[in-house]
């Protein structure tokens, strides 16, 4: 068994004992804070333990930290010890004063296992920790029966990890999907190349090829054809414990996020956010709304049912999230996690409602009857906007896929949705134009569809440059005033990279095409507008509400709302 020293907090400048601990398995001398837990076999409270969400990374970052600090309040309040073992200096949770002792060890089972060992630990709590968290979930139960001939009394606090597996496994899903009269995607898994190009055949492109068992989209692409798929499966790791998970993409769909909690008995439904950006761009990446804005009642009083039965059916306890689509008023599931989400931190401020305090309550096993909840709050739309480190990543494609690639996120909040989206807009630093040039260069199935904010740019007092094809269907079936310019590979001037230099670009629209020289085209213009700090969209509802909000900039930035600052 390995040593437990204190990290020495005041850098031996003078004596300090906090409980702030990290293992080694160096031989010493034993002083006080090494291999000692004060008063143990006194202590009468329950001793939880939390799992962190380890270094903050791209696609696993801050807001898991978030439910992390709140299920250590939740643990607290119900008259517990709370234990925190993580291994991020950068974070609240990772602060000694947070909760009643800190471990700054790896997430690995081995680490996990020693300190619950040496704390003598009666709980532990993996799902505010994100993927890396609740990844320990099987190998941990697998362990129990060890930990417990070494005299561990252990409870994995929540959802069991059966249910976790079964919401994880994409086979065991399915079946539970069949079994509950819930819609997927058509999907495979396969665990070896030639399995992936049978599934390929079987579905037909495109396809939503990715990993399982990640976080923020590691691995994800959408493919549209035999060489991209050879492409993809040159980099691929396979193996039957790891598979490939390849769906069907439904193309031009509406994406929802749901954040809940479930008792065992009883769901509280925290939020349905509608994304912006259409299904197949990573939730993290995409703009969202509270209240979803495009999606029907009857189409919501089904999310809200489904959401229900599938936290009751597979035995949730503690915090879920599901991610829908829509796609010609039909509902489809995409997956479930039976963990705490990146959206929690925005469905706390936009609605009111704690939900990772209440989950880590209910994990512990309070009843959602009992818990004081507040009452939601209804009276704005809120958008959460994610924001990107293009600038510091050179030769990174800045137009977003299904693989995570924002480091941050905003908020803004108004009474009218084109307003707060602007206000989420400014907040990401990036200028919403208020006149000058839009270039506007898309996809031959997005032509017609752009025409209606062509002429709204127009309207506004906008000059419109556009590309031979885009500008052909301005033109002729939309009669507007375009501009044409050259292609990019072309290698003529004007070029859209000769117009952004020359400052007569203040805004881009670019759907971007998967083959041809546009491939190339849209990844030159999309770098150095990040470097000239011009805005672009890449999709046509980012498209619309980009219009909108130039119009709301245009009247007037909208006045902030008064808030009421607390901790959520």
């Amino acid at each position: 068994h390995p040593r437990f020293r204190m990290v020495d907090s005041c850098a031996a400048e003078f004596a300090a004992v906090t409980p702030y601990y990290y293992t080694t398995y160096e031989c010493g001398s034993e002083s006080i804070g090494i291999d000692y837990v004060p008063n143990l076999s006194l202590r009468k409270k329950r001793r939880i333990v939390v799992i962190g969400s380890g270094p903050i990374r791209i696609g696993q970052g801050i807001e898991f930290d978030y439910g992390c600090v709140h299920a250590v309040g939740a643990i607290q309040d119900l008259g517990h010890e709370a234990i925190i073992i993580n291994n991020n200096p950068e974070t609240v949770s990772t602060d000694f004063d947070t909760s009643d002792r800190l471990y700054f060890d790896p997430l690995t089972l081995e680490s996990v296992s020693e300190i619950l060992l040496r704390e003598d630990a009666h709980g532990i709590l993996l799902q505010f920790g994100g993927q890396t968290a609740i990844n320990l979930a099987l190998p941990l139960s697998n362990n129990l029966p060890h930990l417990s001939s070494l005299g561990l009394d252990l409870i994995m606090e929540g959802t069991t990890p059966e249910a976790v597996d079964e919401a994880s496994d994409r086979e065991r899903f399915e079946s539970f999907a069949q079994r509950n009269d819930l819609r997927m995607p058509d999907g495979m898994t396969a665990s070896s190349p030639d399995q992936v190009r049978e599934a390929v055949r079987e579905i037909g492109y495109p396809v939503l090829i990715r990993p399982s068992y990640v976080l923020g989209g590691r691995g994800m692409e959408i493919l549209s054809s035999n060489r991209q798929l050879e492409s993809y499966m040159q980099d691929a790791f396979l193996s039957p414990e790891r598979p490939l998970l390849v769906d069907e993409y439904l193309g031009n769909a509406i994406e929802l996020d749901v954040d809940a909690v479930s008792d065992g008995r009883e769901v509280l439904v925290g939020a349905i956010m509608e994304h912006l950006e259409e299904a197949g761009i990573h939730s993290g990446d995409s703009t969202c709304f509270i209240p979803p804005q495009n999606v029907s009642d009857d189409v919501l009083k089904q999310v809200d049912e489904w959401t229900r039965k599938i936290g009751l059916e597979l035995g949730i306890v503690g915090c879920y999230n599901i991610q829908f689509a829509i796609r010609d008023k039909t509902l489809y599931v995409l997956e479930v996690n039976p963990r705490g989400s990146r959206t929690f931190p925005f469905v706390a401020k936009a609605t009111g409602v704690p939900l990772a305090r209440i989950a880590a309550m209910v994990a512990l096993g309070e009843k959602l009857c009992h818990l004081n909840i507040p009452k939601r709050q209804d009276e704005a739309v809120c958008v959460k906007a994610p924001v990107f480190p293009f600038i510091k990543l050179r030769g990174l494609d800045p137009a977003p896929g299904p693989e995570m690639k924002s480091t941050g996120e905003v908020m803004g909040s108004h009474e009218r949705a084109s307003a707060a989206y602007l206000k989420a807009r400014l907040a990401t630093e990036s200028p919403v134009p208020t006149e000058g040039g839009v270039y506007i260069t898309v996809k031959d199935s997005d032509k017609d569809s752009i025409i209606t904010q062509a002429k709204s740019l127009i309207e506004l007092g906008f000059k419109i440059y556009a590309t031979s094809g885009t500008a052909s269907v301005l033109r002729e079936k939309g009669g507007l005033d375009v501009e044409t310019c050259y292609r990019i590979t072309e290698g003529l001037t004007p070029d859209a990279l000769d117009l952004m230099r020359q400052g007569k670009i203040q805004l881009i629209i670019n759907t971007p095409r998967n083959t041809g020289g546009a491939v190339l085209d849209g990844n030159m213009m999309r770098r150095l507008a990040v470097e000239l700090n011009i805005p672009f969209v890449t999709t046509m509802a980012g498209a619309r509400m980009e219009v909108l909000a130039i119009a709301e900039a245009m009247d007037g930035i909208p006045e902030p709302r008064l808030l009421n600052i607390r901790s959520l």
